[in-house]
């Protein structure tokens, strides 16, 4: 790679270090290293680690709730949007989800940060069962289980066989029309 590297591609870089070595491998030096260049680059795009950081976490917010969302309502046009993003999101691997918690255990800016992705998540999933005619209450309350169920899923180090992840999908999409 060359010095010329985006805030992205560090930010991309800060994401995939984040998933594989976790919260305390976001320094400056072993990402340099690991993309090819020099530290200059990283402080070209980022003041200090503290402004990197707060990045990777508003990266992660974008690309684990924002971008979902508008791709689950992009291909929802003729399907059932909650049953598309339960496909979606119990058919990944979380790594990203488990290193990011495991960060905000411990540090208050990525707890501030799950705390705000956990409301959008919410308050999206309660929308989409508001608009397929469930009451507002009942919607919330389901919400809040489905989104339980996905972060049991997303903190178990156990796999589920594909046949087996689907039935848990098909469940949870009968629960949310029931």
């Amino acid at each position: 790679m060359s010095d010329q590297l985006s805030e992205k591609d560090w930010l991309d870089q800060g994401l995939k270090t984040l998933a594989t070595r976790g919260f305390t491998a976001l320094k400056a030096e072993p990402l340099a290293k690991a993309m090819g260049v020099s530290r200059g680059s990283f402080y070209w795009h980022f003041a200090d680690i503290g402004a990197f950081h707060a990045a990777v976490l508003a990266r992660w917010h974008e690309v684990a709730a924002e971008q979902i969302i508008a791709n689950v309502e992009a291909a929802s046009k003729d399907d059932n949007p909650l049953a598309l993003l339960l496909r979606r999101v119990f058919g990944e691997r979380l790594m990203l989800e488990r290193a990011v918690r495991t960060w905000a255990s411990v540090d208050s800016a990525a707890r501030s940060a799950v705390q705000a992705i956990d409301r959008r998540r919410l308050s999206y999933v309660e929308g989409l069962l508001t608009q397929s005619g469930l009451s507002a209450e009942i919607a919330r309350a389901r919400a809040q289980i489905f989104y339980w169920a996905f972060l049991g899923f997303a903190l178990s180090d156990q796999s589920l066989p594909k046949a087996r992840q689907q039935a848990v999908v098909d469940e949870l999409v009968r629960m949310s029309a029931s």
